[in-house]
């Protein structure tokens, strides 16, 4: 565990050099990088994606994956315009459009640990029961005559200071998440069943309600994300969030959580967000096509994998050949046979 901890830690370092590296950069491509309002538009381009990181996180490290976030957010946006339309005031529509996130949410849970069916299957299913429900509710039709209170959420920033109120949310999110994750028994739990859910089962960790439970924050939070997403927007669609789901993916990967499950961390995921929204706006800036933004984004992710397992080998291989320089060294301690008196 300790090791393990520790490589997590220089990733995490690893991961704030390149993004003072590409910072750096960003501010040699153009001189408006490093302005105020660049931050906000940097920022709150990426919310969506970041609130849906932190549940894709647990889930991961849980052993588990939820493909359908993005049309779970999609869904939200839609029920949200459908509401609206209908003449409900937001301040029902909202609770509404997030009860059906944790609906959504302990569907995804029960199939996979009641049914013990692959989540990876479940959630590819809802990716498209979801985006189907939405395009049945909203239908091609866009709502757009939302409040102005309801859209400036979506990209004002907090008074006197260029920090969106998205962000606000994250943050509050990350580190209430962060603190249960790294700080707490339940905690340990999510990483015990990730590292070996059968010991976990059998060391009294109760695996079906934990694994439900964090599919229906990864819904919850999902549907959350499509109600920011359409305040952003100041539209609802039921195709909203589409492409979504590999962008979450991708940033919590790069953070350093391990698709098999079982390690990870809230911060290393914080991180690869802004890694992610730095490079794409510094791209951006420098009138790169969005071909090549996708190419870079994409490269970026398989030189973080490969060298987080090259590093696993090489700290493997150290310690198979300190193994075989002290052979004795941790080996039990003989005991003389018996003999009597």
């Amino acid at each position: 565990m300790m090791n393990g901890t520790r490589a997590l830690a220089r990733w995490e370092v690893l991961l704030t050099v390149i993004l003072l590296v590409l910072v750096w950069l960003g501010a040699r491509l153009s001189p408006v990088f490093l302005s105020a309002q660049n931050f906000a538009n940097l920022t709150v381009a990426e919310m969506e994606i970041a609130i849906i990181a932190i549940p894709m996180t647990l889930i991961i490290i849980a052993g588990e994956i939820d493909l359908s976030v993005e049309s779970m957010a999609g869904l939200s946006s839609a029920v949200l315009g459908f509401l609206w339309a209908a003449g409900v005031p937001l301040a029902v529509g909202i609770p509404a459009v997030l009860a059906v996130g944790v609906l959504g949410g302990l569907l995804n849970g029960i199939l996979v640990t009641r049914a013990g069916l692959p989540s990876l299957v479940v959630t590819l299913g809802t990716l498209a029961l979801f985006r189907g429900l939405a395009s049945v509710v909203l239908g091609p039709r866009a709502i757009s005559n939302f409040p102005p209170a309801f859209t400036a959420f979506g990209f004002g920033n907090v008074p006197g200071t260029p920090v969106p109120w998205p962000l606000v949310v994250f943050a509050l999110l990350a580190g209430v998440v962060a603190l249960g994750l790294h700080r707490t028994w339940l905690g340990r739990q999510v990483f015990a069943v990730g590292k070996n859910q059968a010991a976990a089962r059998y060391s009294g960790v109760p695996v079906v309600r934990l694994k439900t439970a964090l599919f229906m924050l990864s819904g919850v939070l999902s549907a959350l994300a499509g109600v920011i997403l359409t305040s952003r927007l100041s539209s609802a669609r039921s195709d909203a969030g589409t492409g979504m789901t590999l962008a979450v993916v991708t940033a919590v990967l790069l953070g350093g959580v391990n698709i098999f499950g079982g390690s990870g961390t809230i911060p290393g995921v914080v991180l690869a967000v802004f890694t992610l929204a730095v490079l794409q706006n510094a791209l951006r800036l420098a009138d790169v096509s969005t071909e090549l933004q996708s190419i870079s984004v994409g490269l970026l992710l398989i030189v973080s994998v490969v060298v987080r397992n090259l590093a696993r080998q090489l700290a493997r291989a150290l310690q198979h050949a300190r193994a075989e320089r002290n052979p004795t060294r941790g080996a039990p301690e003989r005991v003389p046979p018996y003999t009597p008196a």
